[in-house]
């Protein structure tokens, strides 16, 4: 593993570890952004909560990294409509600037090649 490698894979972790505390420790903030479409919003939150949580574990141990990684890939898009209802609606989310929302949609690409790239399989 590069260390280019190693440091998106710390970068992974880390950034899913504490995303998926933020669901606990904000969990009224993430159950707002939840579109109105998706049925138990707070129960959207804490199970991707402790998917995130579960993932960022999972990326470190090299037994489980690639389906940890293909894991935290399909959690990532399946919050995406989270995300997109969150920029749609930015004049109740006061507290991020609507650029930083829209910004962060394509950087969701970003991250899913950094996951993917950091977590794959080596021969």
């Amino acid at each position: 593993m590069s260390v280019g490698q190693r440091i998106g894979l710390w970068f992974v972790s880390l950034y899913f570890l504490i995303g998926g505390a933020c669901h606990f420790l904000y969990t009224p903030l993430f159950v707002q952004i939840v579109p109105p479409t998706i049925p138990f919003p707070l129960l959207a939150v804490i199970v991707s909560g402790v998917f995130e949580l579960l993932g960022a574990i999972g990326v470190m141990i090299k037994r489980t990294r690639s389906a940890a990684g293909v894991g935290l890939t399909l959690l990532t898009i399946a919050v995406t409509p989270a995300n997109v209802f969150m920029y749609e609606h930015a004049d109740q989310f006061s507290q991020v600037p609507s650029w930083l929302l829209l910004v962060r949609l394509p950087l969701q690409l970003v991250l899913i090649a950094c996951i993917l790239w950091s977590t794959r399989q080596r021969a």
